[in-house]
């Protein structure tokens, strides 16, 4: 800036123009005239580049340019401004340089004299950028700018600039009014009328905005009604009111007269100018909040809207408005809100209106209640402890205060502590007797922490302190001195009913396991009772009863005495069992493992024999000399007890040696050890008594088994223990009485899976070894209430020798000796499974060759689907195990899912209760730590080793049948085959795995859908035809009845057509109650199920009657029954029958809710065998209308006089095979296909012939029982007048003297009678038989499979 004495004003302008040439700029042939000194330009700043604008022609560049203009009169301003403001822009280029246009030329900086100083300010729209705040001097008495606001006036000029900048980019929300009239077509964006208004419009607004100072873009964003409101954002600086009139109304000007804009209702919006600011930070209920707008604009209008309510806010009791102007230059409002509560929360806009102008500015508040965290109740024990109570709020704010307050019958003060780190208050109580006397115990009082905020909300929390006296306990007085076997039981009673916990100790503190003990609380105390009902050595001592609650404890002792006693089952005898003749004598032997001062004498019926005591190492013998001459008053047979009796006078018995004395005449096999025998005598020996190979782990368990063969003892069964298996069998037998068994499982099973790695050769070869083992996992799997990961893993590696394929043999052997030691084997391994907690990992997983374990936990929150898949050596066993998210939120949190995997078990389990089908696949069994109380569903896959074309189903292990030992079940379960994958889903868990059918074809296969679909087609035909026989038979009835025997056909075929169309409705009722795999009502179902029984057995007895019925017409020509009679005989046969039987097979079958299956509505047969009640009959029917059939044939073709020719030969056997095919659908003989399909391996042919014949057994019955009765076509032909067909049709009516049984008189029968020289002519007419399926075939109806 040049000479400031002689400068009264100056001020700076800057200039946007855009040059499609190079930038010449001559700055002097610019300068205004006002000037003082003429082309004297104090200083200009540098060239910008702008931006480009892409048009047609090369691309114009945006310029702007800073120029210092200083004049000497200070009133020469605001002409110019005038001048400037009066321009219209572009303005177009002179002189050589065509292709400039001058945008807009904007005064920036102002700078006045003051006194001696000159003060520089910046014109609207314009601020000092903040470095030139920060290196210069500012006016200090006009620049108040708020803190952290960039000044507004500096002293002096800065000498190399910048100057005032134009100030940041704003968006203005904009709306102006078309008074036209509104079309829906400018709500879809995407319609012609839209895209020419939003085109011409933003042509219009591009014109009008680009003279303001920064100007980007301008943007129609909608239109809506009244009458065309356009709506549009502008981004730019904040521009001038004045300049912002002057950019509407070029809008005006360049927009089409047609749209008719309205010059006065342009209106705009900005948020980009208001400071807003919210106090406190954190919201919570109750505060008093301070909303404060700012605006460097000097306007005091301003209002405050609350989106949410979608109202103003005006000044009331909760709501308070302060609205200033601060220092001339910023507008202050403040909206205050009193006592603030969650409605008041949501979005608030706080507007600003100046001109057209309005500065919007919003702010969404959140409003937090106070959460405070305590325990809202709590039990206090009077015994002079301290107890803290303690609330804490969620959040962790910088609280005011912390009050505490009570209420309640007792006054018990505390002392109060807070942190302000955690945002949490104790409240520390120390109660003794005197405060809370018995009287007033279980006394509550009220005990509120009030938290305060620094704004005035405040939120409390109740914590009900409920005070209780020390509990007084009374225990068993009489003293407990039991011997070993006996059970006792102590009972500890408390006088208070509040406690935490109630457990039993021994002197050592050792916990006794929970199973040995029950608590009751009842309203004036609670007990506890300690029962034991096999009392060992290890019960011996004193015992602790302890009632804790928090921190106090209340004990009381009893003193337990065991006496040594051996137990029964630990006694062993030798022998078990012998012979012994006659003035012989033998050594009887008692053993136990401990040598104590036992009193041991033999009984023999009413004697007593004191016994000798033997000590072999560590196992005591009580012997005596039994002699056969001595017990000449006994019986033959004679047990020999030995008893045992201990200090304190109490006795065990052994088990009984049993003798068997005999004359020796017959003996033939004798041995020191094992006695004498008769041929094919069978005796059992304890092999620690035989002359076996000695072992350092302890005496031998279990037995052999000899037979007398000849003259020797042979070893029928060896089931001896090995000694280290036998050891452990006796110690678990031990564990499980043991006051801390749990406390002593983990090392036990660590203990057994060792030994059986070490003992694998022999528990694989010896049955005993391997029995052994699998009681001691039984047994074991009854102790745990919990299992851990290292506990899982001895368990699986003890189970993975017992399942190698090294002792599939040996197995074979043990499961003929006693069946349930799989099923024994599985249980075991899901009840480990059940108590399986895993604390560390949520998964696990363990692997061996022959059993694979994974499981999951089921953690708080949203679970993941559990999904395992298990592989194994053997290609084809592999199986992979879902349950989806929606079954797993069911289960409470920390549940465990457990999937265990065999692939030899299927070896061992064998085949299924009926023997016939198999297992050959993963056995995988599924269990769940926590009780399942809704429905669950489980879905697995398994490899198709289906090589035999059986039809595969899914199975599991049903541990209740066959008399609890086990076997495999399908209920709730259901199959779909795809490939070589077999999906399985059950609706329960157990082991899983496929049992093959070779009897029945896939649901899902070939076969199987085309006997359905011809079994569906041919009953929708049947149900038709049989309607049809019996409107046939209703109007020809009185036609075609004239004679006793038409008569009784009739009746026959009415009631067999009318049976059958019954029972296939009530096929349909079963289908409806029947989803594929599962019943829906199983009452409607056993009601279908006896109908479908009742009818169908009524179709088979009355096919039984027209048997007869011919048989007897044939036979008996002579005899002739009156017409009541046989209608008595035959509805008795054609109802009563199939009645009685099917009310004797519900009554003896439903009441163990074994009637029908368990998925179909069908007689049951896994269970009860019920279809025989079925299928007996059927077949008995079938075999007595075949003899008929057979019966009649012979009847037919007697032989005449005189030989036959070949040619009449070979039409005999034509029209033999013709009555076949009329009598065998009538008579039943379709069943001989029917009979072919029950048995193993039966072909497909025999399934669809048998399927088609049945499914169309209606349509049979009305082409051969009514059609081809010439009686019936004449009766039909007379009935609509067609006599003259009739009667040429009737010329091959029978004239013989025999009366025609039934008839069907046609050329084919006329050319049999005459073939064989009837006098009398039997013209057979059949009517069609019908049947329904049997059990193990594809039948007609699916429903009877």
């Amino acid at each position: 800036m040049k000479s400031p004495g002689r400068t009264t004003l100056c001020f700076v302008i800057v200039v946007i123009y855009t040059s499609q040439v190079t930038l010449n700029l001559n700055l002097e042939s610019i300068v205004h005239p006002l000037i003082l000194r003429e082309h004297q330009v104090a200083g200009e700043g540098p060239l910008r580049q702008k931006r480009a604008v892409a048009t047609s022609r090369p691309a114009a560049t945006e310029y702007t340019v800073d120029i210092e203009i200083s004049l000497e009169n200070a009133s020469f301003l605001e002409p110019v401004k005038a001048h400037l403001n009066s321009l219209n822009f572009p303005l177009q280029g002179n002189g050589t340089d065509q292709a400039a246009n001058i945008l807009s030329i904007e005064v920036t900086t102002v700078c006045r004299p003051a006194g001696n100083e000159i003060w520089c300010s910046c014109e609207t729209g314009y601020r000092w950028p903040q470095e030139q705040c920060l290196h210069n001097l500012t006016c200090q008495e006009r620049d108040n700018s708020p803190a952290g606001h960039r000044c507004s006036c500096l002293k002096g000029l800065p000498p190399k600039g910048p100057f005032c900048q134009l100030q940041e980019a704003v968006t203005l929300r904009m709306s102006v009014r078309l008074n036209v009239g509104f079309q829906e077509d400018l709500r879809n964006t995407s319609s012609a009328l839209y895209r020419s208004y939003k085109t011409d419009l933003e042509t219009a607004f591009w014109k009008g905005y680009s003279i303001l100072p920064g100007f980007k873009l301008v943007t129609v964003t909608g239109f809506r009604p009244g009458s065309v409101v356009v709506t549009y954002e502008v981004k730019t600086t904040a521009p001038s009111p004045e300049l912002m009139r002057k950019a509407n109304a070029r809008v005006s000007k360049s927009l089409n007269q047609t749209y008719k804009m309205d010059d006065s209702s342009f209106q705009a919006v900005t948020s980009n100018e208001t400071r807003f600011s919210v106090i406190p930070e954190i919201i919570f209920e109750g505060d008093t909040v301070t909303l404060v707008c700012e605006n460097e604009l000097s306007s005091t209008n301003v209002s405050w809207h609350h989106v949410a309510r979608q109202s103003d806010i005006q000044n009331s009791s909760r709501f308070s408005i302060y609205t200033a102007v601060l220092n001339n230059t910023t507008s202050m409002s403040r909206l205050t809100i009193y006592n603030i509560t969650q409605g008041d929360a949501g979005e608030y806009i706080c507007r600003l209106t100046l001109d057209i102008f309005g500065y919007e500015s919003r702010k969404k508040i959140n409003v937090t209640p106070i959460r405070i965290l305590a325990n809202e109740e709590m039990e206090v024990t009077c015994d002079n402890n301290p107890v803290s109570l303690n609330c804490c709020s969620e959040m962790n704010v910088n609280w005011s205060a912390v009050e505490w307050t009570q209420e309640g019958m007792i006054n018990i003060p505390g002392n109060p502590e807070t942190d302000s780190d955690s945002s949490c208050s104790r409240y520390t109580l120390q109660a003794d007797g005197t405060q809370c006397p018995s009287g007033l115990a279980g006394t509550t009082v009220i005990y509120s922490c009030e938290f305060i905020s620094a704004h005035g909300a405040r939120g409390r929390k109740n914590i009900e302190v409920t005070f209780s006296s020390v509990a007084n306990l009374t225990i068993t007085q009489d003293p407990i001195s039991v011997s070993e076997g006996q059970n006792f039981s102590i009972k500890c009673i408390s006088d208070v009913s509040n406690y935490d916990e109630v457990y039993w100790n021994t002197s050592a503190g050792i916990k006794i396991f929970q199973r040995f003990y029950t608590t009751r609380r009842h309203p004036n105390g609670a007990e506890s009772v300690l029962s034991v009902t096999t009392s060992t050595r290890e019960w011996n001592g004193t015992y602790h009863c302890i009632f804790r609650y928090r921190n106090s404890y209340s004990v009381v002792t009893k003193d337990v005495t065991v006496h040594p006693l051996p137990l029964e089952a630990n006694i062993v005898v030798d022998p078990l069992e012998a012979a012994l003749p006659h003035e012989a004598s033998r050594y009887l032997k008692c053993c136990v493992e401990e040598d104590e001062d036992y009193q041991v004498t033999f009984r023999v019926d009413s004697l007593s024999f004191v016994a000798v005591k033997e000590v072999t190492g560590k196992q005591v013998c009580y012997k005596f000399n039994f002699t056969a001459g001595s017990a000449s008053g006994y019986p033959n047979n004679v047990d020999v007890f030995c008893r045992f009796t201990n200090a304190a006078n109490n006795s065990v018995q052994s088990p009984p040696i049993k003798l068997n004395l005999v004359t020796g005449e017959n003996v033939t096999c004798q041995d020191p050890l094992l006695g004498v025998g008769e041929p094919g005598k069978v005796i059992q020996k304890l092999c620690q008594f035989l002359s076996l190979p000695s072992s350092p782990g302890g005496p031998i368990g279990g037995t052999r088994t000899y037979e007398c063969v000849g003259s020797q003892w042979k070893v029928k069964r060896n089931d001896c223990i090995s000694a280290p298996i036998n050891s452990l069998l006796q110690l678990a037998k031990a564990l499980v009485k043991s006051p801390s068994q749990d406390k002593k499982l983990p090392t036990y099973l660590r203990d057994l899976s060792i030994s059986t790695k070490k003992e694998a050769h022999e528990v694989s070869s010896s049955p005993g070894s391997l029995g052994a083992v699998i009681n001691i996992l039984d047994l074991l799997s009854t102790v745990p209430t919990q299992v851990n990961s290292d506990m899982m893993m001895h368990v699986l590696s003890t189970v993975n020798v017992i399942l190698d394929k090294s002792t599939l043999s040996t197995w074979k052997v043990l499961q003929q000796q006693q069946t349930n030691h799989s099923s024994q084997l599985l249980d075991s391994v899901e009840r480990f499974s059940r108590a399986l907690r895993l604390k560390q990992s949520p998964v696990l997983s363990i692997s061996q060759t022959n059993v694979q374990m994974k499981s999951m936990v089921i953690k708080p929150g949203p679970p993941k689907p559990y999904t395992q898949t298990f592989d194994f050596s053997d290609p084809d066993l592999w199986g992979n195990v879902a349950i989806d998210k929606c079954q797993l939120e069911n289960l409470q949190p920390d549940s465990s899912i457990v999937t265990v995997a065999f692939p030899t078990l299927k070896s061992i389990l064998g085949q299924d209760i009926q023997g016939h089908n198999f297992v050959n696949s993963l056995v995988m069994t599924t269990t769940v730590s926590h009780k399942i109380t809704m429905p669950f569903r489980i879905s697995m896959t398994f490899k198709n080793n289906n090589s035999l074309g059986g039809k595969p189903q899914c199975v599991f292990w049903n541990f209740t049948l066959t008399n609890y030992t086990g076997g495999w079940d399908s209920s709730g379960c259901h199959v779909k085959v795809d490939g070589n994958s077999v999906f399985c889903s059950c609706d329960h868990l157990t082991s899983f795995s496929i049992l093959m059918s070779p009897d029945s074809p896939d649901p899902d296969s070939l076969l199987q859908i085309l006997l359905d679909i011809i079994s569906y087609i041919g009953l929708c035909f049947s149900i038709l035809s049989l309607a049809a026989c019996l409107v046939v038979e209703a109007v020809v009835w009185k036609s075609v009845t004239k004679n006793r025997t038409s008569y009784m056909r009739h009746i026959c075929i009415v009631n067999i057509a009318a049976s059958l169309l019954v029972a296939d409705i009530w096929f349909i009722v079963a289908s409806t109650i029947r989803d594929h795999y599962y019943l829906l009502n199983e009452t409607a179902c056993v009601a279908a199920t006896f109908f479908i029984h009742f009818f169908y057995l009524s179709v088979f007895f009355w096919m039984l009657t027209l048997g007869l019925m011919l048989f007897y017409r044939l036979v008996f020509i002579l005899h002739d029954a009156s017409k009541s009679t046989q209608k008595a005989i035959a509805f008795s046969l054609g109802y009563g029958c199939p009645l009685v039987i099917s009310v004797i097979t519900v009554g003896a079958t439903q009441p163990q809710e074994v009637y029908i299956r368990k998925n179909a509505c069908w007689l049951n047969w896994d269970d009860t065998k019920a279809l025989l009640a079925f299928v007996i009959p059927a077949l008995i029917i079938v075999v007595v209308n075949v003899t008929i059939t057979a019966v009649v044939i012979t009847k037919i073709l007697r032989p005449s006089i005189g030989d036959k020719p070949n040619k009449q030969e070979r039409s005999s056997l034509f029209q033999i095979t013709k009555s076949i095919g009329v009598l065998t659908p009538l008579l039943g003989l379709t069943w001989g296909f029917g009979l072919a399909t029950v048995f193993q391996g039966s072909n497909a042919v025999f399934h669809i012939a048998f399927t088609l014949l049945n499914a169309f057994q209606g349509l049979f019955i009305l082409l051969f029982g009514c059609l081809w009765d010439q009686k019936v076509q004449e009766a039909l032909f007379k009935k609509f007048s067609l006599s003259r067909w009739s009667s040429q049709h009737s010329k091959s009516t029978s004239l013989g003297s025999s009366t025609p049984v039934f008839s069907m008189s046609s050329p084919i029968s006329r050319r049999f009678n005459n073939l064989f020289g009837k006098t009398g002519t039997y013209n057979v007419s059949t009517p069609e038989t019908t049947s329904s399926s049997m059990e193990n075939t594809s039948s007609a109806y699916s429903l009877l499979n």
